[in-house]
């Protein structure tokens, strides 16, 4: 499989959460992830289809993976349920734990920077990109 002409997907910033969650994913404890729509929306991106293959990101800008979406849904923040958070592979074992995480990670400096708000913050209403995965490939 060549991973070169498949449209790539990141996890994170690069650094030791990027690699944490790659490891995850090579390993298959990760199988779903979470964005925040508004980045969708900022970027005028359309949301990503299920049967999408994307070829998975480390920190220093290696293609390691192949990911298939097998599951896409748009849901409010409060309404992330415990399987999805259990299944993002980051060792949470209660949906508290996963919210917490997530939103350390969407308040810090460089999410804010990215979306351009420094006072960014989410609330039960935020809404999210609950993504379910398959690994197709390794590199």
């Amino acid at each position: 499989m060549n991973l070169d002409v498949l449209p790539t997907v990141e996890f994170a910033f690069p650094g030791p959460l990027r690699d944490q969650l790659v490891a995850a994913i090579l390993s298959g404890a990760k199988t779903t992830t979470s964005g925040l729509v508004l980045e969708y929306e900022r970027e005028n991106e359309p949301l990503p289809e299920i049967g999408r293959q994307s070829a998975v990101v480390d920190s220093d800008g290696r293609r390691t993976a192949v990911i298939e979406l097998t599951e896409v849904r748009v849901i409010r923040l409060a309404d992330v349920d415990l399987q999805h958070a259990l299944d993002e592979g980051e060792g949470d074992t209660s949906v508290a734990e996963w919210r917490a995480g997530h939103e350390r990670f969407w308040h810090s400096a460089e999410v804010r920077e990215e979306l351009g708000d420094p006072d960014f913050t989410v609330d039960d209403d935020t809404q999210v990109l609950a993504q379910r995965f398959r690994l197709v490939h390794t590199a």
